[in-house]
């Protein structure tokens, strides 16, 4: 079993009984440089004694669980700045894991967002099947300087905004720089160009075959050639 509670809300943890509750288990906490100082305090003194005891209860309770916690900020930086007491953070790292952003792991993106696509397709009693190749590729090469948050909730808006079973570029919100492009003098945005090559190497492989090329694409056929009339391609 595990239980995650976040860092802002640690007062509440003794009064849900979260260690008890996961004793045996796993006990996440997130963002433990928001949690309230004194909030450490008693953290620390749990996890010293291995035992709690209610707010307001007179009976104390032995707890044994595995503690995972994260942060927003550089560890050092949020003991420096009195975010986070130097003590609990020696006490809690026995195993630190540095895990970068995402524009520094962009393979972890698009299966990221295939399990949020599936999530929230699921909420939405949705039927979506996964992203187009072009709107896999946009994911991959945006920047995401919200990280994984962003990611999630750019994923869930798509959910709301697609109309076909695979969530095209339209459905996304974010956006690429503009480039130049070699097939036309025209300026496209990375995300045009990256669309436009897809459907011209689509086309190829399919001999020219719209309907099985919009299949490919999990496109309708119509927004295929509203796309080819767009981008100006010769079919």
């Amino acid at each position: 079993m595990t239980l995650i509670v976040r860092g802002q809300s640690g007062a509440q943890a003794d009064r849900e009984g979260l260690f008890r509750q996961s004793d045996g288990g796993t006990l996440m906490l997130d963002e433990i440089s928001e949690m309230p100082i004194d909030t450490q305090s008693k953290l620390l003194r749990v996890l010293q004694e291995k035992e709690v005891r209610p707010v307001g209860g007179r009976t104390t309770y032995k707890t044994d669980c595995r503690l995972i916690a994260a942060t927003n900020r550089p560890p050092q930086v949020a003991i420096t700045s009195g975010k986070l007491r130097e003590d609990l953070f020696y006490r809690i790292s026995a195993i630190s894991i540095a895990l970068p952003p995402l524009r520094e792991r962009h393979e972890d993106i698009v299966p990221l967002a295939k399990s949020f696509l599936t999530r929230f397709a699921s909420q939405a009693n949705r039927v979506i099947n996964g992203f187009t190749p072009p709107a896999a590729e946009l994911l991959r090469k945006y920047e995401w300087p919200g990280n994984v948050r962003q990611l999630q909730n750019e994923v869930q808006r798509a959910v709301l905004m697609c109309e076909e079973k695979m969530v095209d570029v339209q459905d996304l919100s974010i956006s690429a720089p503009r480039v130049e492009t070699p097939e036309d003098d025209a300026n496209l945005t990375l995300m045009e160009a990256m669309e436009r090559n897809t459907i011209v190497q689509m086309l190829k492989e399919t001999g020219g075959n719209k309907l099985e090329t919009a299949k490919r694409l999990g496109i309708g056929r119509q927004t295929l050639y509203n796309k080819i009339k767009a981008y100006g391609i010769e079919a």
